[in-house]
């Protein structure tokens, strides 16, 4: 179990939070999960589901536009900012989105909407393949195939060495300072603003938050639902950041081909946390692909 010190606390770490009046505690899936919900509670239901290494700060910008139209629900992902993390038995791909599938039961929500953030996505396409259907599927700089040759390989297993090696985290929490956050965010293409950085780096300090991401990448098997991501019948918007650096952004273009309802809307001169460096242009995409659905799509069921 992790010290007290080991993981973010709301009192303190949370305690300038974006969105925070929006913040909310609950209890599902055996989990304490940080959560929060914006937007006319009579709206159609939106779910945002983050990446990994990240919280939902990174919808700082994006949520309160979306709120705008939608009822916008938002939990930190198991083992991520302020929610519990999953026991080592239920931290793979299905067990996160079963996971999410129990919150979303507990709330008594069925999304009409839901927007992923690259890991964030392979989440909610192994959801729509187990049997959630919403209207329509967003993936931005969606992580849903394998990494490419041997990467495939070594990157999961790296990530399940340190994740096995309790002294990893404490010594990646100990060096995250301002300089080395911003070097790492850089590293994806992005550029963000100095508050938008500092709440990285508080999250990337504590022990907890780094062994949930590493566990997280530790568990992924993007090879199971590379081999059944053709059934996907949702309607799909894959919106992609051309500078890109963490997922190449031809990926994109390539799986569209293999899905049944998909496109592709590139967004030039954005990173992969495109959605965090322009939010008003990612929620217009979103919005745009929503009001585009077919009549019938929008019928009550």
């Amino acid at each position: 179990m992790s010290a007290p010190g080991d993981r973010p606390l709301w009192e303190r770490d949370g305690a300038d939070w974006p969105n925070r009046a929006a913040s909310r505690f609950v209890e599902a899936s055996g989990l304490r999960w940080h959560l929060q919900e914006l937007g006319p509670a009579d709206a159609p239901p939106l779910l945002l589901l983050h990446g990994t290494g990240a919280a939902t700060h990174s919808w700082a910008g994006l949520a309160p536009r979306l709120a705008e139209r939608f009822r916008v629900l938002a939990p930190d992902l198991p083992g991520h900012g302020f929610t519990d993390p999953l026991p080592p038995g239920r931290l793979s791909l299905p067990g996160m989105a079963a996971a999410v599938r129990d919150l979303l039961g507990r709330l008594g929500v069925a999304p009409d909407v839901v927007v992923g953030h690259s890991a964030g996505a392979a989440i909610l396409v192994r959801l729509c393949l187990d049997g959630l259907d919403p209207r329509l599927l967003v993936g931005l700089n969606a992580a849903l195939t394998p990494f490419p040759g041997i990467a495939a390989v070594l990157f999961p297993s790296l990530a399940r060495m340190l994740f096995l090696n309790p002294i990893t985290p404490r010594v990646f929490a100990w060096t995250a300072d301002r300089a080395a956050v911003e070097r790492l965010i850089h590293g994806t293409g992005s550029r963000l603003d100095p508050h938008a950085l500092d709440l990285y780096r508080r999250l990337f300090s504590r022990p907890s938050h780094v062994a949930g991401a590493l566990g997280m990448m530790a568990n992924w098997d993007l090879a199971s639902l590379d081999r059944t991501i053709a059934r996907l019948a949702v309607p799909t918007l894959l919106v992609v950041g051309g500078n890109d650096k963490a997922i190449a952004p031809d990926t994109a273009f390539a799986l569209k081909d293999r899905l049944r309802d998909a496109r592709v809307s590139l967004l030039r001169n954005l990173g992969h946390l495109a959605h965090e460096e322009d939010p008003e242009r990612v929620a217009g995409l979103i919005l745009d692909a929503f009001d585009a659905l077919p009549a019938r799509a929008l019928e009550a069921p």
